[in-house]
């Protein structure tokens, strides 16, 4: 074959060989296997299937289409499967890659392919860390100079990618003998041209090193993920555990008061903070249907309405009985019940109400919570994650908790005129799982006990 046609053939397949590891890597169940810690013997029994069905068609085409040999990717992918699962998923992927070629006549591929996988599993037993298998270069003058860096001051005995680099032309040499002992036992790209000979070599190097890049790079996105994951849920979990002293504390102060002139009804109160602190405790779900966050919102009045007396605090909903099963953040509607309760009503003598309502628009749940108390001057239209001036520590957290959860999809909107009222609007979006945003953080509580208050 000339060399010129074996230069863009080699060509060829650096292309091949990155486009199979990109489609691979599409796919979650694939992903799963190549990067999962610990391999059971089925997991590494799917990742061979997984990489060697296709590369196994690729041999299948060579003998379809004459032309194209840069399809065969037998002896890299063997080598990858080795090194990534190990000696059973090297040796069983080289062996069904072998098929085709063997039952073409090739007898000799299905032994060394074997070999292959064999080895470099072998090879991958004896790496020192796991990161020196993903982190091998294509370019060897790199590999060399990591090499020289490495081994500076103090020299290694064995260092496992310059023997990997090795393995791989060694391997790539074997090869090359079989075919010159006897041509028709195994497929090889062969010239007499000393360059392109290298070339040759030097191709099945880059091969093996282009697709660990590819499926490295996809390892590093999947950490940066998970990290960004995590960092959710530390702030939501910060978030939660800012609000929960919060409405403690207030919700203690409202029960001092009654000690000294009625302690039955400070016991009562402080029975009901139990339950509810033991709902609290107990859980450990990041969101709940507006339905338990709504029944925790009673329960929450039950102590309120004893210090604002029960001719003096009403409670009127308007919910959308379709939105009663929407899943929302956990802890949500306290602090704006409490906002309207501390600068809506409090302030107001003879007293006011709150109004709750809930309804579904487009995909989207909008919750508003309004009261007729003193109101809060000429209040802007705010979204998340703007201050709340005078609002306290409650509205914050909710505005907070809804920009890290929901982004530009969730919005806080207040609106309030001095002497009418407040007006607070939610509109979140609805999602199907909203459990994956989030897997840890304490749950508001359902009911417990008999209301207090009058509802509407």
């Amino acid at each position: 074959m000339e060399p010129r046609i074996i230069l863009i053939h080699l060509l060829i397949k650096l292309g091949v060989a990155a486009a199979v590891s990109s489609a691979l890597v599409r796919s979650k169940e694939f992903k799963k296997l190549l990067f999962r810690e610990q391999r059971e013997t089925r997991h590494k029994i799917y990742l061979a299937l997984w990489m060697a069905v296709p590369i196994a068609l690729g041999v299948w085409i060579r003998f379809s289409a004459k032309s194209f040999l840069a399809g065969d990717l037998s002896l890299e992918t063997t080598v990858l499967l080795g090194v990534i699962g190990g000696r059973l998923s090297g040796g069983l992927g080289g062996a069904l890659i072998a098929l085709p070629a063997v039952l073409h006549g090739e007898w000799a591929a299905l032994p060394f392919n074997v070999l292959c996988g064999l080895l470099a599993g072998q090879l991958r037993r004896v790496a020192p860390e796991q990161e020196d298998i993903w982190s091998f270069s294509p370019f060897i003058d790199l590999s060399i100079y990591r090499w020289i860096r490495r081994n500076l001051p103090v020299p290694r005995l064995f260092d496992w990618q310059i023997t990997f680099l090795l393995t791989i032309v060694g391997l790539r040499f074997l090869q090359t003998e079989i075919w010159r002992f006897q041509p028709t036992s195994i497929f090889s790209l062969e010239s007499s041209n000393l360059w392109v000979e290298g070339a040759i070599y030097l191709s099945a190097v880059m091969v093996v090193g282009t697709e660990l890049k590819i499926f490295n790079g996809v390892r590093i996105q999947m950490k940066l993920e998970e990290q960004e994951r995590l960092l959710l849920q530390a702030r939501m979990v910060a978030l939660q555990n800012q609000i929960n002293p919060h409405f403690l504390f207030n919700t203690l102060n409202t029960i001092s008061s009654l000690v000294r002139f009625d302690p039955d009804t400070a016991r009562e109160m402080i029975l009901k903070l139990a339950t509810i602190l033991r709902r609290l405790l107990n859980s450990t779900d990041s969101f709940v249907p507006l339905r338990e966050e709504l029944e925790f919102i009673d329960n929450y009045l039950d102590i309120e309405v004893v210090r604002f007396g029960r001719d003096k605090l009403r409670v009127l909903k308007d919910l959308d009985p379709a939105s009663l099963e929407v899943m929302v953040p956990s802890m949500l509607l306290q602090p704006l019940v409490e906002n309207c309760l501390k600068h809506g009503l409090s302030p107001k003598v003879e007293g006011g109400s709150i109004t709750l309502r809930s309804r579904l628009i487009k995909s989207r749940l909008v919750i508003e919570v309004e009261d007729d108390g003193v109101g809060m001057g000429a209040v802007p239209v705010l979204e998340p994650p703007n201050g709340f001036g005078g609002t306290g520590i409650g509205m914050a957290n909710v505005a907070e908790r809804l920009k890290v959860l929901y982004g530009d999809a969730g919005k806080m909107m207040v609106e309030s005129r001095e002497g009418v009222g407040t007006q607070i609007r939610l509109r979140l979006p609805v999602l199907p799982n909203p459990e994956e945003l989030m897997t840890t953080m304490p749950l508001a509580p359902a009911p417990a006990g008999k209301s207090l208050h009058k509802a509407e």
